[in-house]
C-alpha cells in the first residue's frame, strides 16, 4: 500500500541494515571503512550508500523488496556474462537485502544532456550519446534477452494484460482522478481495453528493459553503463525506445526524435530481422502508454506522497501529447482518451507545475484561398489566420509570376511597399502580444497562417518576414511551412 513504511524504514531497522551493509563491504574487500555516503536516491524505497575503504569505492544498497532485489542481481551477472556495460555485483546477502555493485560514478546521461543544452537545440553531442546508448539496447532486447532466466522477473514474467491494465489504472487513479480531470469512466475502460489489445497484437519475444530512461544510463569515460533493469520482462520492442525517446524532463525535440527513432532500427535490423512499417504500426501505441505510466508515477510521487518536485514533469509529458494528437495516428479508435489528452493539452493548471519553462513553438505557414483554410483539428486552435488578398500583388506581373515570396526579386518589390508593411506592423502586434501571453502561461504552440489568392507571392513573403522577426525578437522556435510551394513535399518543420 501506498505511503505505508515498510519494516526497513523505521530508525532502528535502517540502522540495523546500514550496518549489516558495512560488514558486507569489509568482508568482501578487508579493512575498515573510510567514507559512507547515503546517495541520492529515486523513486523507489531503495537506499544506496557510496561507501570506500582507500582506493576501492563500491556502491551498497539495502532494498526492502527482496524479488526486486533477487532480480537486479540475477539480470546484472547474466548481462555480465553478455558482456553487457552493467555494474559488476561484488556481493549480495539477499535475507538481508542487501548487495553491493560497481560504482559506476555520478554522471547521468541526464546530467550530460542538461550541461550540454545552451537552448532549445538538441546538441550534437548529447544526439551521439544517445546513439550510443541506442547501440546497446537492441543487445540487451535480442541476444542477451534470448538466454535470461525469466523466472526472476519481478513482478511479471512478461508485459502482458495484467502489466498493462496496472499502468492504465495507475494512470487513472493516481494521475487523473488527483488531477480532478473530467472523465467518463466506463468510456476510458473500455478504451484501455481497445489500446491493450492492440499493444497485444506487436511482436513481443524479447527483453523489456521497461526503464531504459536517461537517469538510467551512467556515462563513465564518455561511454554507457546500465542500470535500473530489474522491472524487466518479456515485452516488445517499442516500449524501451519510447521510454528514452518521451523522457518528459530530457525534453527530446521532434526532429531528433525522428532521427533516433531511425538509427535505433537500422541497429535493431542489424540484430534480428525486424519489420520496420510493424514496428512503427504499434510504436507510438507504446510512447501513449509509457506516458501514461509515467504520468502515474508522477501523480502518485507528487499529488499523493506530496513530494512536489515530481510534478515539475508534468508539463514537458503534456507538451509531448500535444504534439502526439497534432502529428500521430494510432490505428484504433480511442474517442475517451484522446478526450481527456485533449483537456490535458488545454489545461494551464497542469502546465504550471514548479518552475518549468517549456518554450512556445510558432507555426507559421502560408497556403492560397483556393484550397480552402489551414486545419488544426489536433492541436488547440490557438493563433491567428491574415488574409493577404487585399495587398499588392506582384504576381499579376508576368516578369514576377514564376517567381515566388522566397525570392529576392519578390522580396525586394514587397518590402519597398508601404501598405505590406503597414500590414505587418498591425500583425506582428497582434501576434507579439499572443506570444508574450503563451510563454507566461507556459503554452507551447501557437499557429499563424497567412492567405492569398494563389499561396505563392504575398502569403509566402509575409510568412516569412514573421518567422524571421519571431527568431529575431523573441527568440523561441519556428517551424515554418508553405502549403501551396510544398505540396507533395511535406512541411519544412524544425529549429529554423
Amino acid at each position: 500500500m501506498a505511503g505505508k513504511k515498510t519494516e526497513l524504514q523505521t530508525p532502528e531497522a535502517a540502522a540495523v541494515a546500514e550496518e549489516n551493509l558495512k560488514n558486507l563491504f569489509k568482508k568482501t574487500f578487508g579493512g575498515g571503512i573510510a567514507d559512507f555516503t547515503p546517495m541520492k536516491g529515486d523513486a523507489s524505497a531503495r537506499r544506496l550508500f557510496r561507501i570506500k575503504n582507500g582506493e576501492r569505492s563500491a556502491v551498497g544498497a539495502i532494498g526492502p523488496d527482496k524479488l526486486e532485489n533477487t532480480a537486479f542481481v540475477e539480470f546484472s551477472k547474466h548481462f555480465r556474462k553478455e558482456k553487457m556495460p552493467v555494474p559488476e555485483i561484488y556481493a549480495a546477502d539477499l535475507s538481508k537485502n542487501i548487495y553491493l555493485e560497481e560504482d559506476l560514478g555520478d554522471l547521468t546521461l541526464f546530467d550530460f544532456l542538461s550541461a550540454a543544452r545552451t537552448g532549445p537545440e538538441f546538441p550534437e553531442t548529447a544526439l551521439a550519446a544517445y546513439k550510443k546508448a541506442l547501440d546497446w539496447l537492441p543487445r540487451f532486447q535480442i541476444p542477451a534477452g534470448r538466454g535470461l532466466n525469466y523466472k526472476h522477473c519481478h513482478p511479471r514474467a512478461g508485459f502482458d494484460r495484467q502489466s498493462i491494465m496496472w499502468d492504465l489504472n495507475y494512470f487513472k487513479y493516481y494521475f487523473l482522478r488527483l488531477s480532478k480531470l473530467p472523465f467518463n469512466e466506463q468510456k476510458l475502460e473500455d478504451d484501455f481495453n481497445t489500446l491493450t489489445d492492440f499493444l497485444l497484437e506487436a511482436d513481443a519475444d524479447y527483453f523489456l528493459y521497461r526503464d531504459f530512461q536517461s537517469r538510467n544510463i551512467m556515462l563513465r569515460a564518455g561511454e554507457p553503463f546500465f542500470i535500473d533493469y530489474q522491472g524487466g520482462r518479456k515485452g516488445a520492442l517499442q516500449y524501451d525506445v519510447a521510454s528514452l525517446l518521451y523522457d518528459a524532463k530530457a525534453d527530446i525535440p521532434p526532429e531528433a526524435r525522428q532521427a533516433l527513432i531511425k538509427y535505433y532500427l537500422e541497429t535493431a535490423c542489424a540484430a534480428d530481422k525486424i519489420d520496420k512499417n510493424r514496428f512503427m504500426r504499434y510504436f507510438h501505441g507504446f510512447v501513449f502508454i509509457r506516458i501514461m505510466q509515467a504520468l502515474g508515477a508522477y501523480g502518485l510521487r507528487g499529488f499523493y506522497e506530496g513530494r512536489t518536485h515530481f510534478l515539475q514533469s508534468v508539463p514537458y509529458a503534456v507538451r509531448n501529447l500535444e504534439w502526439l494528437l497534432r502529428k500521430v495516428e494510432v490505428p484504433v479508435k480511442l474517442p475517451e482518451l484522446n478526450q481527456i489528452f485533449r483537456r490535458m493539452v488545454a489545461s494551464s493548471y497542469l502546465r504550471q507545475f514548479g518552475a518549468t519553462k517549456l518554450g512556445l513553438t510558432v507555426r507559421v505557414q502560408s497556403f492560397s484561398y483556393r484550397g480552402g483554410l489551414p486545419s488544426d483539428e489536433k492541436g488547440h486552435g490557438g493563433g491567428f489566420v491574415f488574409d493577404c488578398r487585399s495587398l499588392p500583388n506582384p504576381g499579376r506581373e508576368e516578369k514576377y509570376a514564376p517567381l515566388t515570396g522566397k525570392d529576392a526579386e519578390i522580396v525586394s518589390c514587397m518590402s519597398a511597399e508601404p501598405r505590406i508593411r503597414e500590414f505587418l506592423e498591425e500583425a506582428f502586434k497582434l501576434i507579439d502580444r499572443a506570444v508574450e501571453n503563451y510563454l507566461s502561461r507556459n503554452f507551447t504552440d501557437l499557429m499563424v497562417s497567412f492567405g492569398c489568392t494563389g499561396g505563392r507571392h504575398r502569403s509566402v513573403y509575409c510568412a516569412e518576414s514573421l518567422k524571421k522577426r519571431l527568431l529575431e525578437k523573441h527568440r523561441i522556435r519556428v517551424e515554418l511551412q508553405h502549403r501551396e510551394l510544398d505540396a507533395g513535399a511535406g512541411a519544412n518543420a524544425g529549429p529554423l
